[in-house]
């Protein structure tokens, strides 16, 4: 994914590898946005129960020309 030739699939320009931001006001931290597996369970403390051992930060493509943005949920976009 991290191919620096990877073309826009809207207009042809080039795509640039980036992240989603979340911004967790709580805490006044910032982290990657993160895909989980299942459906979404309530939870009373932290609104949503998370498995972290299923869960997938997403890297993001964004066209220079257009704008348009690609995401994909890879093992590769984490963090190390």
């Amino acid at each position: 994914m991290a191919d620096s030739s990877q073309r826009c699939a809207k207009c042809g320009g080039v795509m640039k590898q980036g992240f989603v931001l979340d911004n967790n006001y709580g805490y006044g931290a910032r982290g990657v946005s993160h895909w989980g597996a299942g459906a979404p369970e309530k939870s009373f403390w932290t609104g949503t129960k998370v498995s972290w051992r299923s869960i997938i930060p997403i890297g993001t493509f964004r066209c220079d020309s257009c704008g348009y943005l690609e995401s994909y949920a890879r093992d590769e976009f984490a963090a190390r």
